[in-house]
This record gives C-alpha cells, sequence and structure tokens, in this order.
C-alpha cells in the first residue's frame, strides 16, 4: 500500500527543482527556436527538456507507476493501476513571451481516478499540493475554495479553445452572459493555475473545453480536496473532465452547469 502523503511530498521536491529550472531558462530563452507542435500550440526544448527531468525523478520516486506525459518523452507503460500524469510546463505560450504565469503540473491516477496533485507556479514560488482525503495547501497551509453563493459576487476563470472551435458560438454566449453578472472573468493562460487559484479562493470557479489530461489532473485533485466540484460540462463527475471542465465550490458549480447548459448545450 503507498503512502499518499510521502508521495506527495517527494512529487513536490520534483516539482519545485523543475520549476526552478524553468525560471533560469526563461531569463535567456530564445523565443525563435519555438516549434509549433499544433494549432496555436507551442512547444520548445524547455517543455522536452523539464519533462525528461521530472520523468527521471518520478521514476526513482515510484518506479512501478507508468507515465502520460504532454511531450511523450518517455513510452513507460507498465501494469501498476498507478500512472503519472505531467505536463512539464502548462503555460508554454506565457513562459515563451516572458510572462511570469506558467506551471508544472504533476498528478498519479489510481487506475485512472486522480488521487494526486502538485501544481507548481514556478514565476510566484507557490506550490500547491492535495492528495485523496488529504485536504489541500498552498506552501503547507490548508486551503479551501470560496464560500460564495451569488454569481454576482464572482470572480471567475477561463481558457480559449485554441484548436478545436465547435463550441465556440456557445462558448462566446457563455462569456457575454457572465461578463454582465459576476464580477468579471479571467484568461491568464493555463489551466493548472486556474485550477490552483479555484482551490485557494483566488477564483471562485473556472470552466473550459477542448483540454487535454495533463491540463487539469492536478488540479482537479486540488479542487476536489479543497471542497470544490468538478466535472465536465454534462455535469458528470468523470475522472479527469479534460475534454470539459467545470470547477467551483458548491454552490457557484451548479449556476454556472446551467448556463453552459443553456448557451452551449
Amino acid at each position: 500500500m503507498i503512502d499518499l502523503s510521502v508521495l506527495t511530498e517527494k512529487a513536490s521536491l520534483v516539482a519545485k527543482e523543475a520549476g526552478t529550472y524553468l525560471r533560469k531558462r526563461q531569463r535567456t530563452f530564445d523565443r525563435s527556436v519555438v516549434e509549433l507542435k499544433s494549432m496555436n500550440a507551442l512547444v520548445s526544448d524547455v517543455d522536452r527538456s523539464t519533462e525528461e527531468l521530472i520523468v527521471q525523478k518520478l521514476m526513482e520516486v515510484f518506479p512501478e507507476a507508468g507515465f502520460l506525459t504532454e511531450e511523450e518523452t518517455t513510452t513507460q507503460k507498465t501494469d501498476s493501476q498507478y500512472t503519472w500524469v505531467i505536463d512539464p510546463l502548462d503555460g508554454t505560450t506565457n513562459f515563451v513571451h516572458g510572462l511570469p504565469i506558467y506551471s508544472v503540473s504533476i498528478a498519479l491516477l489510481r487506475e485512472g481516478w486522480p488521487v494526486l496533485g502538485v501544481v507548481y507556479e514556478a514565476g510566484m514560488d507557490e506550490c500547491f499540493t492535495a492528495y485523496e482525503g488529504g485536504g489541500a495547501y498552498l506552501n503547507g497551509e490548508r486551503i479551501s475554495t470560496t464560500t460564495s453563493k451569488r454569481l454576482e459576487d464572482t470572480l471567475l476563470a477561463t481558457g480559449f479553445p485554441y484548436y478545436n472551435f465547435s463550441k465556440l458560438q456557445g462558448f462566446q454566449d457563455t462569456l457575454a452572459h457572465l461578463y454582465q453578472h459576476t464580477r468579471g472573468v479571467r484568461r491568464i493562460g493555463t489551466a493548472a493555475v486556474d485550477l490552483a487559484y479555484t482551490a485557494c479562493g483566488r477564483f471562485d470557479g473556472y470552466f473550459e473545453y477542448g483540454l487535454s489530461p495533463w491540463d487539469v489532473a492536478a488540479g482537479v485533485v486540488l479542487v476536489r480536496e479543497a471542497g470544490g466540484i468538478v466535472t465536465d460540462f454534462s455535469n458528470n463527475n468523470v475522472p479527469v473532465a479534460s475534454e470539459s471542465i467545470i470547477a467551483a465550490n458548491k454552490s457557484i458549480h451548479p449556476l454556472v452547469y446551467t448556463i453552459i447548459e443553456q448557451k452551449i448545450g
């Protein structure tokens, strides 16, 4: 039986080491060497080298686990019920353009369900951690979602689709409605940080579609352990909710879901 609290501590150290590396690389980064992985999706040697560092360290921490990584620098598959899900640099575009808002995201799945999450916001030196049944923390201090009950009192977060535009009109209609009935909707460019900020109460909720498991797996654990609700746009309590996601406190989640159901379907 693995000890999730111990694994969380070790994973946070790995995330911090990777984040330190990212901070150093950003100071001298040449954005002319960036590649276009797919429509509007940037990738650089920094993404790959950071992922290699994380994979190597996590293999030492928990060698029995498999890996699901954004940059596919490892093909290690095992019969283990555990899988590390890694985004070495969530917010690559921010990083490339010199913005300090980016993160390292590490999650552990057990039979497909996220049970451990670490999001390290390197530019702010803030480490968000959580594991199943253990609560959520920011730099060692317990955190929780907000207690807002009215949509008019909320600050929400979202992300814009960058390749899947199938729901674009409904998404724009959702934003237009929320602009008029909330304190604002922020788009900061990293899903992992959006979820971490929802977990600690900086945002009251977050929604987006067209994501991948590594974008949200760690943040999903944070929000759930901080007392929030995470579902997809159909209000299903799916393990990772990556294709579409609504994360918010228990009062705001149903309000956001209702609007999305009406505008996007």
